[in-house]
């Protein structure tokens, strides 16, 4: 495999730039350390998922690896440091476009792990711990071993293997946890203030949208993808997230899985009052459109006399705004907004 000049000589032993290593500590645990070196502020330590990131010096050409990650660097202002980007649901998110066309796009889903080392990259970071690990783009310690640091979501690393791939929780994943990736980002390229910026951007969005918002009484579902064998929310992940924030109830509240497959009987059973759609732009499962779901939705003898379909009460959302990521506020805005529309809020 033809690597970078850069990333030979790491291989090599010569005077790395970055260092990543294994140390204890807490899972999903995040905290800085700084000392002398390269540039003011550095070297940095972030004590990420089990494991710590050292680094001399701001990243100037890091690779973010899913789109929740990638749009929290752009909406850092950090286009011009990225070299590189992949796995996407969706279209990029709203003002962010502008950076995003002038970063080079390595794959619409996992990039070679050859071609993300072809960028050179200082920084590889990720939103799933499926992307940094076998099946992924390439396991944590194979960059490692190549000394280039990797840093993966809190909000991934906090969960537990599951009965499906995707993972179950012990605890309600939070915003704050989606708050603390944005800061250690911050922290690692060096620009604490925009990060600030951001989270209070993002909490007064919450704030705005949920304000006298109050949907006790209604019951909903949010479907990701998969005609077949549909993939639900469970309690606990983003869709738990937007879920409290507006008073409503997840039908499928009782479990722990993050996205379970679950048979269309139990949900006909289940009867939620609103369904909401995951609208990708993917072409990973069937039903990935929200057209296509409505579509199976309306016309299954199982699902067309639910309630939620006899009534029409969809509400759509990106594939991203159903993960944890920035875009998990737009995902309360729409569901606050499309439930007041509905009048199941007041």
């Amino acid at each position: 495999m033809r690597r970078p000049r850069r990333i030979r000589a790491l291989v090599l032993g010569l005077a790395p730039a970055l260092v990543l290593s294994t140390a204890g500590c807490g899972e999903g645990s995040t905290t800085e350390a700084s000392g002398k070196g390269t540039a003011p502020g550095y070297p940095r330590t972030l004590h990420n998922c089990g494991q710590d990131v050292t680094l001399q010096r701001p990243p100037r050409r890091a690779v973010s690896l899913d789109q929740g990650s990638t749009e929290i660097l752009l909406a850092l202002g950090l286009g011009d440091r990225m070299a590189g980007t992949g796995t996407w649901t969706d279209p990029v998110m709203k003002g962010l476009g502008k950076q995003n066309a002038k970063v080079p796009r390595l794959a619409d889903g996992y990039p070679a792990l050859e071609k993300v080392l072809d960028t050179d990259p200082d920084l590889v970071t990720a939103s799933f711990s499926a992307t940094l690990d076998k099946g992924g783009v390439a396991p944590r310690g194979k960059f490692a071993d190549l000394g280039v640091p990797t840093y993966l979501s809190p909000a991934d690393c906090a969960k537990k293997s599951g009965s499906n791939g995707d993972g179950a929780r012990d605890s309600r994943l939070e915003l704050s946890t989606v708050y603390g990736e944005i800061r250690d980002l911050a922290k690692a390229f060096g620009v604490r203030k925009r990060g600030e910026r951001l989270v209070a951007d993002l909490k007064a969005r919450v704030a705005k949208a949920t304000r006298g918002v109050d949907a006790r009484g209604t019951s909903v579902m949010y479907w990701f993808a998969n005609s077949e064998s549909p993939y639900l929310a469970g309690c606990c992940g983003a869709p738990g997230i937007i879920t409290r924030a507006v008073g409503a109830e997840n039908v499928f509240d009782d479990t722990r899985d993050e996205w379970p497959q679950i048979g269309w009987e139990t949900v006909a059973d289940r009867d939620p009052d609103v369904i909401v759609l995951g609208d990708l732009t993917r072409k990973n499962q069937t039903a990935e459109t929200a057209k296509a779901k409505i579509r199976k939705l309306e016309s299954d003898p199982v699902t067309r006399h639910m309630t939620a379909v006899r009534h029409k009460r969809y509400i759509l959302l990106p594939g991203a705004a159903m993960n944890p990521s920035i875009r998990t506020v737009e995902g309360v805005e729409k569901v606050a907004r499309g439930l007041l529309e509905f009048g199941l809020a007041k």
